[in-house]
């Protein structure tokens, strides 16, 4: 037998009288909770309203666990009505709840001969029903680890994932960092420029479309169509997010841009985006507006004005004060994965 559950705010762990699943509730919305809690245990929930009361679900198959609670609830689901889930609490409809992990796990690995890390959310290895989102990023180097990252100041994606998820206000993802290497450059650069050279993105995202990707969905654990797959990226891997985009839709159906290089070639991408019919979903763009290059600010911000015209959601941050470095980006990526998994 097995459970499941979903993320929800803390609340008071009393014991209380039980109501079975199979109560009837005035105005219910039910609940599914997708827990494998073994042969033995129970889930069930509390919520708002009356937090001493708890709510018995009834097993059924797939290990999904299932309750009506009073319309407009928000509940926690228990294990053995005594372990509170981790996280926030939640509304009717699908919960995958985990009850012992309070961070994801970060590894690096190798795929086709790259260098790749991945964060696996906090649920991963206790709710093995559960399926991902995945966002892919560039520079992995300078994603996790402050030794490894440039300049010693990583984007510490790992602890903005594990924030936003225990309020609730990220979803558990997958996400992958691909290394860079010395042909950073022309990998990042769908087009040469006249003063940089470069232009050899194509290649580069036929590594992420046909070698790494396949890697990671090949675990059979993530949502791998395009509306739960991000690509996201700063300076350079903002550019060549933005395009990813626009070239690939079918694989990238959300898309981050942290200070990107929207100079790039007399703005080469401005007018990619101007002529193109785009088919993502959503769009993070951003910049900061100091430092030597004030952060291409106007040029970016040139390229929210084009996107948005187009029909997708848009969120574009100006930061005060920012300029072009990991130490700004680390302070962003928190936000940019509120908007992008929604």
């Amino acid at each position: 037998m097995s459970r499941v559950l979903f993320l929800l705010l803390l609340a008071g762990c009393a014991g209380g009288t039980a109501v079975t699943g199979a109560d009837e509730v005035v105005g219910a919305e039910g609940v599914r909770v997708h827990y494998p809690a073994g042969w033995g245990h129970r889930i069930t929930l509390r919520c708002s309203g009356d937090w001493d009361r708890a709510i018995e679900t009834t097993w059924t198959a797939d290990d999904v666990w299932v309750a009506s609670v009073p319309a407009g609830s928000r509940c926690k689901p228990l294990l053995d009505d005594e372990r509170w889930s981790v996280g926030p609490n939640y509304p009717a409809g699908d919960v995958w709840p985990h009850f012992w992990h309070t961070a994801g796990a970060v590894s690096r690995t190798e795929i086709g001969g790259r260098g790749v890390w991945l964060y696996r959310p906090p649920s991963y290895d206790e709710n093995a029903r559960q399926t991902y989102p995945v966002v892919y990023m560039h520079d992995g180097q300078n994603l996790f680890d402050d030794r490894a990252s440039f300049g010693g100041i990583s984007w510490n994606v790992g602890g903005a994932m594990d924030e936003g998820i225990e309020r609730g206000t990220i979803a558990e993802a997958l996400v992958v960092g691909v290394e860079n290497t010395a042909a950073r450059m022309d990998e990042y650069t769908p087009v040469g420029d006249a003063e940089y050279g470069g232009g050899k993105a194509a290649a580069y995202l036929a590594l992420l479309v046909d070698v790494v990707k396949p890697g990671i969905d090949a675990g059979g654990r993530t949502k791998a169509d395009a509306a739960h797959t991000a690509i996201v990226g700063s300076s350079l891997g903002g550019l060549v997010s933005v395009w990813a985009g626009l070239a690939r839709p079918d694989v990238f159906g959300l898309v981050g841009a942290l200070s990107p290089s929207t100079w790039w070639a007399d703005g080469w991408l401005v007018g990619q985006s101007e002529a193109a019919t785009p088919r993502i979903s959503r769009l993070y763009l951003d910049s900061g507006n100091a430092g030597t290059s004030g952060d291409d600010v106007v040029n970016t911000a040139r390229l929210a004005a084009v996107w948005r015209t187009k029909p997708v959601a848009l969120s574009y941050v100006v930061q005060d004060g920012a300029s072009h470095s990991e130490t700004w980006w680390r302070q962003r990526i928190g936000g940019a994965l509120d908007f992008l998994l929604q």
